[in-house]
């Protein structure tokens, strides 16, 4: 499809998205209503346990309901089934009952509203209904099969668990995959390489060269590494929070409307996903060693992505941060979780492909199991709201659209152009009761497919530039102004 027909399809769609935009808040107010009346709920059930003098309950009750910033996305990590604790048999106490079921009724409720979210062209948000109702009633049955979950052995499982479960392996907490007759002795500091057993120093040594290194392989990644299992199974369980954060928020770029209407009514099962390549280096020296020869600034960077490739490649060390991570993998799945171009952005748009990684930066996990994105003080956030509204450093939406990657790269101003992208995103996805995010979201896929244009962002939303340059002023102009702070730009 040319880039002239697919505008003609686009403005189509427009008549329909717009019709949404003019709604308001719509869904969002509802599921606002509904965590009030079941924050009240759990408040009594709370006060009635610190009657009954069952103060660890109440304190449990209390604590399940995280505090929300509208800035922010509050989403959850499901636990996996393999990876923590099997729960105790169902007790008779009676606040526990009395808390099932409230959270049964709530998961029911969200169900209802993740069905009225995606009338409302809000895949993603209802997408994150689905998994709020999840962890509400883990034994949701609609909602565990609409996230991909399939009923095994008494538990519910992703279909990758299940292979490995059917080949006779288990699930270590430090060595991930193992088959059941290998635990006890990896335990005593055995490894098995090469088809024999061996003290783990020997297995170390062999293993040092890349070429030998781990592989460690989960639902979606495969990491190769040459530091040891232990990190290998530590980064991939930290690639897999990522995706799930990510598949939350941008949940509109993986499925369609119709797709998700299709799966509530049990019908388009989720396609297998694809596993993505991760290169973890021992220590930042072989990573600029093994990489100088395609990239000879590699010796400044924290992490990069390689698109030509399809491999995301880190080190291990001190001078490693979570933020450097999750920008590169946010690249790496854009690019590779869907049919793309080359290079995206090349042309133009190419703030957006940036703005989207630096936002992912400001993922934070909290105890619960939930993590948060966005916030207008955190990272790059902070130090664009500074430039903005202290040394009044802003390119406008019409100026900033034309720009390819070669050029915007090379702009002097760069540090500034990547803390605006970031802050643009987070106006996208929060702003205005966050109505913007899944227009924001096919206006990334209209980027990643060449499709795009410097128009299309303001033809997706129903608007002019201006009047985005004005409300995402408005936007960032809340609260109190914090000084910048160093970032690297990556």
């Amino acid at each position: 499809m040319s880039r002239a027909t697919a505008r003609v399809v686009l403005v189509i769609g427009l008549l329909a998205i717009g019709g949404t935009l003019a709604r308001g808040a719509g869904v969002v107010d509802a599921r606002a209503a509904l965590y009030a009346e079941y924050a009240s709920k759990l408040g009594e059930l709370a006060a009635w346990c610190g009657e009954q003098q069952l103060d660890q309950a109440a304190e449990q009750i209390t604590a399940w309901l995280p505090e929300r910033n509208p800035v922010q996305l509050t989403l959850f990590v499901l636990p996996s089934a393999v990876s923590s604790p099997q729960p105790a048999a169902a007790s008779s106490a009676p606040w526990q009952k009395r808390w099932q079921g409230l959270r049964d009724e709530q998961a029911d409720a969200l169900m209802a509203l993740a069905r009225r979210a995606v009338a409302e062209h809000r895949p993603s948000l209802a997408y994150e209904l689905v998994t709020e109702a999840v962890r509400e009633n883990p034994d949701h049955k609609l909602a565990r099969r609409m996230l991909g979950y399939v009923r095994f052995r008494d538990a519910w499982h992703t279909p990758f668990e299940i292979r490995q479960l059917n080949g006779n392996k288990i699930f270590q907490e430090r060595f991930g995959w193992l088959p059941k007759s290998h635990v006890e002795r990896y335990e005593t500091g055995q490894r098995y390489f090469h088809g024999r057993w061996m003290p783990a120093a020997e297995e170390a040594a062999l293993r040092a060269d890349m070429k030998r290194g781990w592989r460690v392989d989960s639902e979606h990644y495969i990491v190769t590494t040459n530091h040891s299992l232990e990190e290998g199974v530590r980064l991939s369980r930290k690639l897999e929070m990522l995706y799930a954060v990510w598949q939350q928020a941008f949940a509109g770029y993986l499925a369609s409307e119709a797709q998700l209407a299709s799966r509530f009514e049990g019908r388009a099962p989720r396609r297998e996903p694809k596993q993505h390549n991760v290169v973890y280096y021992k220590t930042r020296d072989e990573y600029n060693a093994a990489l100088r020869a395609v990239q000879p600034q590699i010796d400044i960077s924290l992490g990069i992505y390689f698109a030509r490739t399809r491999t995301a490649n880190f080190f291990a060390g001190a001078d490693q941060e979570p933020g450097t991570l999750y920008h590169e993998a946010t690249h790496q799945l854009f690019q590779e979780t869907r049919q793309t171009v080359a290079e995206p952005g090349r042309d133009d748009n190419f703030w957006a492909i940036e703005g989207v990684a630096c936002y992912m930066e400001t993922l934070r996990e909290h105890p619960g199991g939930y993590v948060t994105l966005g916030g207008t003080a955190e990272g790059r956030l902070a130090n664009a709201r500074y430039r903005l509204l202290h040394d009044d450093f802003y390119v406008p939406l019409a100026q900033l659209a034309p720009i390819g990657m070669e050029n915007l790269q090379r702009d002097p101003r760069i540090s500034q152009l990547y803390g605006q992208a970031a802050g643009l995103v987070c106006f996208f996805v929060h702003g205005e009761a966050g109505r913007y995010r899944d227009p924001f979201v096919r206006y990334l896929d209209t980027i990643y497919s060449n499709h795009a244009t410097p128009q299309t962002l303001a033809e997706i939303l129903g608007t002019d530039y201006p009047s985005l340059d004005r409300a995402y002023r408005e936007f960032m102009s809340r609260g109190e102004i914090a000084r910048p702070q160093p970032a690297a730009v990556r």
